[in-house]
């Protein structure tokens, strides 16, 4: 794990894409990594803190991000902690 978190950049994208994006950048993360989402959508103050909780992922919170988003940050919980299924995929044979 390192000291220095991991940043999404999010930043001109709209709802889902800030969380997909974090989804993604988590996905090989080992617990305790901090993940920093740059944002300007305002959906996403309310998105990423939702999925975090749904995942079982720690909530750190928001600050302003220059010009006009914000820093969205989330400490990524114990593997196997990923939460309910919700918004995942379901494959259909």
């Amino acid at each position: 794990m390192s000291d220095q978190p991991v940043v999404v950049d999010a930043r001109g994208l709209r709802c889902p894409l800030p969380v997909v994006r974090l989804a993604q950048a988590v996905a090989d993360l080992p617990a305790g990594s901090v993940v920093v989402v740059r944002a300007t959508d305002p959906a996403a103050q309310h998105d990423v803190p939702a999925w975090a909780r749904m995942r079982g992922h720690e909530w750190l919170g928001a600050e302003p991000d220059e010009p006009d988003g914000l820093r969205l940050t989330v400490r990524i919980g114990p593997s196997g902690s990923a939460g309910p299924s919700v918004g995942r995929p379901r494959v259909v044979p």
